[in-house]
């Protein structure tokens, strides 16, 4: 285990069990470095992709989205924290589908202080920890088929009202882990993609001198042609007009 410590994050959605528990280990657990806390299932799934924390303290019964989901969709982009869930639910299928999406411990509500020091140090011991090293990064295949789909989704809706949240919705992921996946893996933001995707399909259209430049902004997604002639000059050099005259037939 690092001297540094591990990162925790509690979801938790009772804001008094919440909070008494992080109170408690932070004080009795001097290994633990840092605690996240999240109120529901989305907040737990943003802080994971955000902060990338080691071990998870997770109830079953959430708002938003359940513990299941997060260890779902956690798994699905392959940062899923060691995870121990706490339950008031001792039903076997809860149980089971925890065990399944990798929960390395179940343990039912009311659970003693001391137990639940004990499965984090548990979860801890399972490999060492190390400071100098970089945290586990996202498998790059995983990676790749997300931004594969949301590029495709992309180029096929482009004339649409497209925004961040409607792609991630498609390809079943969060908006904040789209957003990064832009960034470390194209190298822009969505935005810029979205703005780049539609100015090269506009290029196709001003080949054809019939169409006029307002007609080919609504063509691409567009409803302001002076926004569109801003965007335009700014990824081509040139205006609209200008690009028009250089590639004529």
């Amino acid at each position: 285990m690092s001297d540094s410590g591990i990162r925790l994050l509690i979801a938790e959605d009772e804001e008094r069990v919440r909070e008494s528990l992080k109170s408690f280990i932070s004080k009795n657990a001097e290994y633990v470095s840092e605690i996240f806390c999240a109120a529901n299932g989305q907040e737990a799934i943003d802080i994971i992709i955000r902060h990338n924390p080691d071990v998870m303290l997770l109830d079953i019964k959430m708002p938003v989205k359940s513990g299941i989901e997060v260890m779902k969709e956690a798994s699905a982009i392959g940062i899923l924290p060691r995870t121990i869930i706490v339950s008031s639910h001792d039903e076997f299928e809860y149980a089971q589908l925890a065990l399944r999406y990798g929960a390395v411990e179940y343990l039912l509500k009311p659970t003693g202080t001391s137990d639940i020091l004990r499965a984090i140090w548990a979860a801890c011991k399972r490999e060492p920890f190390r400071a100098s090293e970089p945290k586990k990064p996202v498998v790059p295949a995983v990676m790749n088929r997300f931004i594969s789909n949301a590029l495709d989704y992309m180029n096929d809706h482009y004339p649409d009202e497209l925004t961040l949240t409607i792609v991630a919705e498609h390809i079943g992921i969060t908006p904040n882990y789209l957003s990064t996946l832009f960034k470390r893996t194209v190298g822009c933001g969505f935005t810029d993609c979205l703005n780049q995707i539609r100015v090269e399909r506009a290029c196709d259209y001003f080949v054809d001198n019939k169409i006029k430049t307002y007609e080919v902004a609504y063509k691409v997604g567009y409803r302001d042609e002076k926004y569109f002639s801003i965007i335009f000059k700014k990824i081509k050099g040139m205006s609209p007009s200008e690009y028009r005259k250089n590639h004529e037939r």
